[in-house]
C-alpha cells in the first residue's frame, strides 16, 4: 500500500466556526457576520490557549486572545465554492463535491400542505408544529400535547431538514424511526427534497423537563458523486467517522463510525482513536457549537464550548505521533450575535499541525474547502474521483 508523508490524518470540524463574511455574503443577507470575532467580543477572558498555539489568533486577530509568537504549524482561510451555507454542502465540498444547486429549505413557510397530508396518511399520525423552531422550544410548546394525543411534532430549521420529535416512552423509538423513514421517502421528490430527515427522540413528561436523547438518527441524502472518502476506502485505507459525519455522508466512504453524545464526547472519542493504530483518515464533526449555541444565539455559551474543546485539544496534541497530521476547520458560520437563527455565509479556518513539521506560518487564502479532501488523497497517493474539485496543498505543509 503506497503511502506518502502522514500515516494518520485527523480532520476536526468545529461545526459553524466561521471567521468573517464571505465576499458574496450580501447575496445571503449575511454582511458583517463574524462568528469567532463576535464570540470573542463577549468573552473576557477567553481561554483557548491550544487553538491560539495553532495560530487561530494570528489568522483572526482577537481582543481577548494573544497571537502566538511561534505558532505550532500552518493556518489559513478557506472560502466556500458551493452555493449554500448548510452542513451537508460544507462537508461534501471538503471531500471534493461542488454543490451548484442549494438544498430545499422551508424555514419561512413551513412544509407544503400536500406533503404533510401524505405524511399523515402514511404514518397514521396527525401532525402539529410545521414551522421553523428551536428543538427545545418546540418540545416545551407541544411535547405535552404529543404525549396526550399521539400527534406527531414535525418542524424545520434554517437547514434543509425535516425533523420529527417522538417521546421515547409514549411514541416509541421504533415508531419514530418508521415515521422518519416514510418522511425520507416522500422528501426524495424534487419539490420536497431536503438534505436530511432527523429523528429527534426525547424523554420527560411535562414542559420544562423534556430532554432530547442521544438516540437521534439522521436520514441523509447520499452524496451525488464519489468523494475523497470513497477513494480512500476503495484503496484499502481506514476512514473513521466521529459524530455526525456518518449521517452527513449517509455511510458512504466510511469503514468505521463512532456516534457521539456531545462535542466533548466526540473529542474524547477522537483522543481514544489517537491511541489506536490505523492508517488513513479520522473525520470528526463536533455539532454542539452549531446546534446548542449558534442557532440559539448564545455567544457566551459558544465561547465556553470552545474553551471545553480547547482543553481536549491539548490532550489530543499530546497524543499525536511524528507521522500524524491534524487539521481543524469548519463547515460554515453561525454568528450568535446576528439576526435570526440561520447559518451565516463565512470563511472558515484551516489550521494544520504535525509534530514532524519544520515550518509554520500563514497560507494563502483558498477558494474552496475541497483542498482538504484533495490534500488527504494526495498524502495517500490516491486519485480524487472524477468530477471533484480542489487541489492539494500537501507540499506547503512542511
Amino acid at each position: 500500500m503506497p503511502m506518502k508523508r502522514f500515516k494518520r490524518i485527523f480532520t476536526i470540524v468545529i461545526d459553524s466556526l466561521g471567521i468573517g463574511a464571505m465576499p458574496n455574503a450580501a447575496e445571503y443577507d449575511d454582511e458583517g457576520t463574524d462568528t469567532l470575532g463576535h464570540i470573542d467580543d463577549h468573552m473576557d477572558p477567553f481561554k483557548i490557549p491550544n487553538l491560539a498555539r495553532m495560530g487561530l489568533a494570528n489568522l483572526h486577530p482577537l481582543a481577548h486572545v494573544e497571537a502566538a509568537e511561534e505558532p505550532l504549524g500552518y493556518y489559513g482561510r478557506l472560502l466556500e465554492a458551493s452555493v449554500g451555507k448548510d452542513t451537508m454542502t460544507g462537508h461534501w465540498e471538503m471531500m471534493g463535491l461542488h454543490i451548484t444547486k442549494p438544498f430545499q429549505t422551508f424555514t419561512d413557510t413551513g412544509f407544503p400542505k400536500e406533503l404533510l397530508e401524505e405524511l399523515s396518511a402514511r404514518t397514521g399520525h396527525k401532525i402539529v408544529g410545521n414551522k421553523s423552531a428551536s428543538g427545545t422550544a418546540i418540545l416545551d410548546e407541544l411535547g405535552e400535547h404529543e404525549i396526550a394525543t399521539g400527534d406527531m411534532i414535525v418542524y424545520t430549521s434554517a437547514d434543509s431538514v425535516l425533523q420529527i420529535c417522538g417521546n421515547e416512552e409514549t411514541f416509541g423509538l421504533d415508531e419514530l424511526y418508521r415515521c422518519c423513514e416514510i418522511a425520507r421517502e416522500l422528501t426524495m421528490r424534487d419539490e420536497w427534497k431536503v438534505g436530511r430527515v432527523i429523528a429527534r427522540p426525547y424523554v420527560g413528561k411535562k414542559k420544562g423537563e423534556f430532554k432530547r436523547t442521544a438516540n437521534r438518527h439522521d436520514y441523509a441524502l447520499k452524496p451525488y458523486g464519489r468523494t475523497a472518502m470513497d477513494a480512500l476506502k476503495a484503496a484499502g485505507y481506514d476512514v473513521i467517522s466521529v459524530g455526525k459525519i456518518r449521517d452527513i455522508f449517509d455511510g458512504e466512504g466510511i469503514t468505521e463510525s463512532w456516534k457521539s453524545k456531545s462535542s466533548v464526547h466526540g473529542m474524547e472519542q477522537t483522543i481514544e482513536i489517537a491511541e489506536k493504530d490505523f492508517t488513513g483518515l479520522c473525520f470528526v464533526n463536533l455539532v454542539d457549537f452549531d446546534a446548542l449555541w449558534g442557532h440559539r444565539r448564545n455567544p457566551v455559551g459558544y465561547g465556553q464550548e470552545l474553551e471545553r474543546f480547547d482543553e481536549k485539544l491539548g490532550i489530543l496534541l499530546g497524543k499525536l505521533r511524528e507521522d500524524d497530521l491534524l487539521i481543524i476547520t469548519a463547515d460554515h458560520g453561525n454568528d450568535p450575535t446576528y439576526k435570526g437563527t440561520d447559518h451565516t455565509k463565512e470563511k472558515v479556518p484551516f489550521l494544520a499541525y504535525s509534530p514532524s513539521m519544520k515550518g509554520r506560518g500563514q497560507l494563502p487564502d483558498r477558494d474552496t474547502f475541497a483542498v482538504i479532501g484533495a490534500t488527504v488523497a494526495d498524502n495517500f497517493q490516491v486519485d480524487m474521483p472524477e468530477g471533484t474539485i480542489g487541489a492539494s496543498i500537501l507540499e506547503e505543509l512542511r
